[in-house]
């Protein structure tokens, strides 16, 4: 699992509870299991897809992805995370969205990759708004911190697309313990209210 944003917030028990709850849900997302596992596996096998991406298990192999969406769907139980698959019209995986939560602490982060027949055409940015927009209204969350790699312009300009305030570098951990330098934001639900009043 991802690192928690850098600003800390602490929620009350009932905000905590909600939020938990709507993790648990996840009302109107896919969510990954058993079942996409080998679209899942073919997506990320593509290293134009995978490549950018420091928190998924590797080497990819069909085995380390069944295993992460079984971890996933462990860690939701616990309100603590969301794989979500996005499907093409013919039902073959398309795309993933992972959403880290810290329930304790009202804040998330997104994690998440298109196939790359899809990438480039404007979609991943309208992607990135809506999933931060449900994170803030159906989630509940209060915070988001997003991060990417140093030379990944294509996700800094969907972030940044979306109204997040970049917040330099940190230090991102590998799930093998390695590390490597992230571009980051933050983006608070009021902002994100302002933002979308206009």
């Amino acid at each position: 699992m991802s690192a928690p944003p850098v600003t800390v917030l602490t929620a009350t028990p009932e905000e905590e509870a909600a939020i938990i709850a709507a993790v648990r849900a996840a009302p109107g997302r896919t969510i990954a299991g058993p079942e996409h596992v080998d679209g899942l596996y073919a997506l990320l096998s593509d290293e134009r897809v995978s490549g950018p991406i420091y928190d998924l298990p590797r080497p990819i192999t069909r085995d380390r992805i069944a295993g992460w969406v079984a971890q996933s769907a462990d860690l939701q139980q616990q309100g603590r995370c969301i794989l979500a698959v996005n499907l093409d019209e013919a039902g073959e995986v398309a795309g993933y969205s992972r959403f880290s939560i810290w329930p304790e602490r009202s804040s998330g982060e997104l994690a998440g990759a298109r196939r790359a027949d899809l990438q480039n055409s404007g979609g991943g940015r309208q992607g990135v708004t809506q999933s931060i927009g449900w994170m803030f209204e159906v989630l509940g969350l209060r915070l988001i911190g997003l991060t990417a790699a140093l030379d990944n312009v294509r996700s800094a300009r969907a972030i940044e697309g979306a109204g997040f305030r970049s917040m330099g570098e940190v230090e991102s951990v590998k799930p093998d313990g390695s590390s490597r330098r992230s571009l980051y934001w933050e983006l608070t639900r009021e902002e994100w209210e302002r933002l979308h009043r206009l």
